[in-house]
């Protein structure tokens, strides 16, 4: 009975999310109706046609490989980079209050001129990767934070009174805690990583790359094929946020 249940709940998800495609679908065809562009806001047969052909072309997958590369490291090197920087937040108020005018600067730029910053100081080859990291560890170093300082304190003090402070404390009671804290926010960090990622791509025309891809579309106004490469983008946010979360399901998969 509890083996059925999660797997139900997984297709019921499923279902909406496909639903939630659709009503982005349902939208586009609004626009283009109310404003009479099919150029800009084209037909729904249109898009998934472009689609649809996008997803038989060996090269769409080599793009998607490139960006998604893009997309790993930098989330690889924001979560290393700021789980140690939230955990000294955690660990020392000196060190958060340190920390966060340069968090605070990160979260405040705007994203096309961090992006002009790294481009003028590294080679446009580095750009997408830096550009994703450097906004994406304040996200995750927050979110350590926060999950250090909802631990209960008593907690804290029987393990510093029986063990002391050390790596079985962190590893016994902070990963733990914070698990759930860096979860949430790397679901959330995924689809701003790829966000991030296809445009600085697009902004310093990456080869091989989605961004490079949605800007010769936007240059000869194939907007359906845009449509379609945006599509792409939503199941690879889903395919990242989500799919180390069933790989551990399905590693664990309980034996009937």
């Amino acid at each position: 009975m509890t083996s059925t249940m999660p797997r139900n709940n997984r297709r019921t998800n499923l279902i909406w999310f496909c639903l939630g495609i659709g009503l982005i679908l349902v939208l586009i065809r609004t626009g283009g109706l109310a404003k009479g562009n099919l150029l800009v806001f084209p037909r729904v047969k249109d898009i998934a046609e472009a689609f649809l052909r996008l997803i038989q072309e060996g090269k769409t997958y080599a793009l998607i490989s490139t960006t998604l590369w893009h997309v790993l490291e930098a989330l690889a090197l924001s979560v290393g980079i700021g789980f140690a920087i939230g955990l000294a937040e955690g660990f020392s108020s000196g060190a958060h209050a340190f920390f966060q005018p340069l968090m605070n600067l990160i979260r405040s730029l705007p994203m096309i001129m961090l992006v002009i910053l790294i481009m003028a100081m590294l080679s446009y080859k580095a750009v997408p990767l830096t550009a994703a990291t450097v906004v994406l560890i304040p996200v995750i170093s927050e979110a350590v934070y926060e999950g250090c300082r909802s631990i209960d304190p008593e907690l804290l003090d029987v393990y510093r009174l029986n063990a002391g402070f050390g790596w079985p404390v962190v590893r016994s009671v902070y990963l733990p805690m914070i698990a759930g804290y860096v979860r949430q926010a790397f679901m959330n960090a995924a689809g701003m990583g790829l966000k991030i990622t296809v445009s600085a791509e697009y902004l310093v025309q990456t080869r091989n790359s989605l961004g490079k891809a949605i800007y010769s579309s936007s240059y000869f106004s194939e907007y359906a094929e845009m449509y379609a490469y945006a599509f792409l983008m939503v199941l690879l946010v889903y395919l990242i946020s989500k799919g180390p979360v069933l790989l551990y399901r399905v590693l664990h998969r309980e034996t009937p």
